[in-house]
């Protein structure tokens, strides 16, 4: 086991490892920027190094920098968080020629799933049903255009190099996919350094459903489903475990085919697979996230399996000691994100100072945050201030208890989502489990 590891990260994910690290008798680097200074991560770790200005090029996405913050410190590993350098191949490979280990996948799998379209390729190899689209990088609008006619309209644009809805467009004919097609472009290019996108059939009115993936090289693991169909620019806002509704036929074959697509590309570590569910029930692969998830407390709480503790023991070189018919998941787990951003304004992001912070608590609920009264929300980052779960035995009493925890929840001083939350978990078809990914915009305009 590992003795002292660097976090290179921020924010609530920084916080998350550094618990799990204590818990196993880690001591922890913590990086930060100039903005997180006085971010309450830092009081926890160890160690803390200032890696450069506010900008993300600049520091958290500075792989020289960290290096030498690992290098400084004697550290033996580096656990990436989500986002930043979580899935960037070159960086595990610097790690690697460094002789730290990287929490996370081997490089190569990484660059594999990292590239959407290649990803793609690797599913229809291993007969996972994929949606109709361009079997290639497109270069011009005009090749999108030709490819949309062959599949048909309504098409979204993806980007190559990387998801989180960057590099996203839904065109339902030649003239918005020409206008799309150059912004699409733009926005990957200026996400991920990779402006390369690709063409799909959109499946409308589908359901967003992915698998929490633990691997060893050896053994591959499930940990269940969770439903992420509750989104705004093709970002999650709502997750739960398991999906309402989903028949058990679906879930099970859903599970069967993300563990072949593990095993095929030899995965190792946490992961998630991801599809897209019709109304009909049938089930498309999307991509392959190479990292652990923002919504992996879901998980948690349904299966009790500590996601961050299993990434570093893998790592480590311990072999799971999980057996899949061992795997139980149990009651109902929700999570909302809280962004400080305006839903009522197009989900502007809300920067500044959080002048009243009181967290709910209580029986089922579970608050993954790094801000506090006095906190300033900086506007160099993502808008995600924290992460309010909660667990019931069963989905009715989840929704019950997060909407005492909503009520519970005041933020002042910057806008959040809460207000849209409170709507959400009293909408009756939530409530019943009927959403799909046009959820929010359907009922609560949430389009640009």
């Amino acid at each position: 086991m590992f003795s002292r590891i660097l976090v290179a990260n921020r924010g609530e994910i920084a916080l998350r490892i550094i618990r799990a690290c204590k818990e196993l008798g880690i001591e922890t680097v913590a990086v930060y920027s100039e903005a997180d200074k006085d971010a309450l991560y830092l009081r926890q770790a160890d160690y803390a190094i200032c890696i450069g200005p506010a900008a993300g090029g600049e520091s958290y996405l500075n792989i020289p920098r960290i290096i030498s913050a690992a290098e400084i410190t004697d550290v033996q590993a580096i656990h990436p968080g989500c986002g930043f350098l979580a899935e960037n191949a070159h960086f595990a490979e610097v790690c690697e020629s460094s002789n730290i280990r990287f929490i996370g996948p081997p490089p190569k799998v990484i660059s594999l799933c990292g590239n959407k379209s290649e990803a793609i390729k690797v599913a229809k190899a291993c007969k996972i049903q994929t949606t109709p689209g361009s079997d290639k990088v497109l270069e011009t609008a005009e090749e999108a255009i030709d490819c949309a006619k062959k599949i048909g309209y309504p098409v979204i644009i993806k980007a190559a190099g990387g998801g989180g809805g960057r590099g996203m467009r839904v065109c339902h004919n030649d003239i918005s996919l020409r206008n799309a097609f150059f912004l699409a472009q733009r926005e990957a290019e200026s996400a991920f350094k990779d402006k390369s996108v690709y063409l799909e059939k959109y499946i409308e009115n589908a359901r967003h459903i992915e698998v929490q993936i633990l691997c060893d090289g050896e053994t591959y693991l499930h940990l269940g489903l969770r439903d992420c169909s509750v989104q705004r620019r093709h970002q999650k806002l709502i997750e739960e475990s398991p999906p309402p509704g989903l028949p058990s036929r679906v879930c099970e074959a859903i599970c069967k085919a993300a563990l072949k697509y593990a095993e095929s590309v030899k995965y190792v570590n946490a992961g998630t697979v991801e599809f897209l569910v019709d109304k009909r029930g049938r089930y498309y692969f999307m991509e392959i996230n190479a990292r652990l998830q923002v919504e992996h407390p879901v998980t948690e709480l349904v299966t009790g399996i500590d996601l961050v503790e299993q990434q570093i023991r893998i790592a480590s070189g311990e072999k799971l000691r999980l057996k899949q018919g061992r795997i139980e998941v149990t009651g109902s787990a929700i999570e909302c994100r809280i962004n400080a951003e305006d839903p009522d304004d197009g989900f502007k992001p809300s920067p500044g100072l959080i002048t009243k912070y009181c967290a709910p608590g209580g029986p089922g609920v579970r608050i993954d945050s790094h801000v506090y009264a006095g906190y300033t929300v900086s506007p160099y980052y993502d808008p995600m201030i924290g992460k309010l779960l909660v667990y019931g035995r069963k989905r009715s009493d989840a929704i019950a208890t997060m909407r005492r925890a909503l009520d519970e929840f005041v933020i002042e001083g910057v806008n959040t989502t809460i207000p849209l939350y409170r709507s959400v978990f009293r909408n009756t078809d939530f409530v019943q489990g009927g959403v799909d990914t046009g959820f929010v915009e359907s009922f609560y305009g949430g389009k640009d």
